[in-house]
């Protein structure tokens, strides 16, 4: 992960909930800082850090924000809904059978197969690399004999929140740090 000084190309502002956390870590909260200034104006947000560049208009000028935070509390508390990235996430982007983390392998596998009445819920799907599910086949995993590491279940938003502080971001701007919390171990 690199700290930047400079302005990260296309300004991007994180965007903070009211309690001053990021709405999501992974993708990270951010908006164009077109979005961000939009906000500023329709007073939705309050800027909590700036870049040195200006933006100007005829008749304005401001810096453009690097940390906005929203004037009003948005509840983290509702069940995610069932995306394919919200799986993966879920998972740890990694293979539940042999614990590989080809992210570019990922598939879904339903553990009761559709052929056999399974339904795509989130007790039902797990991740697999391309190998594993195609090993796997339409066969449950008493029947293949390939058994996840856990059972499947319908995580919570603070759960995929704090799997998402494992994956930080390439690239930070140095404004943003006081407001981004990663897993110890990615820090040192």
């Amino acid at each position: 992960m690199e700290v930047l000084t400079r302005p990260l190309s296309g300004w991007p502002c994180l965007v903070l909930n009211a309690d001053y956390r990021p709405l999501s870590y992974y993708p990270l909260s951010l908006w164009s800082w077109q979005e961000a200034i939009k906000n500023v104006f329709l007073e939705r947000v309050q800027v909590v850090a700036e870049y040195d560049a200006p933006i100007r208009s005829p008749s304005f000028e401001m810096r453009a924000p690097s940390v906005v935070s929203l004037r009003d509390f948005v509840h983290q508390d509702r069940p995610p809904a069932f995306t394919r990235f919200n799986l993966f996430l879920r998972d740890g982007f990694a293979c539940v059978y042999c614990r590989s983390d080809a992210k570019e392998d990922l598939t879904f596998d339903h553990l009761i197969p559709r052929s056999k009445g399974g339904r795509t819920t989130w007790a039902n799907i797990v991740t697999a690399c391309a190998p594993c599910n195609l090993k796997k086949g339409g066969r449950t995993p008493r029947e293949a004999k390939m058994f996840p590491a856990r059972p499947p279940y319908r995580p919570t938003m603070h759960e995929l929140q704090a799997m998402g502080r494992r994956f930080p971001p390439n690239h930070l701007h140095k404004s943003w740090l006081d407001y981004l919390y990663w897993d110890a171990e990615l820090e040192s």
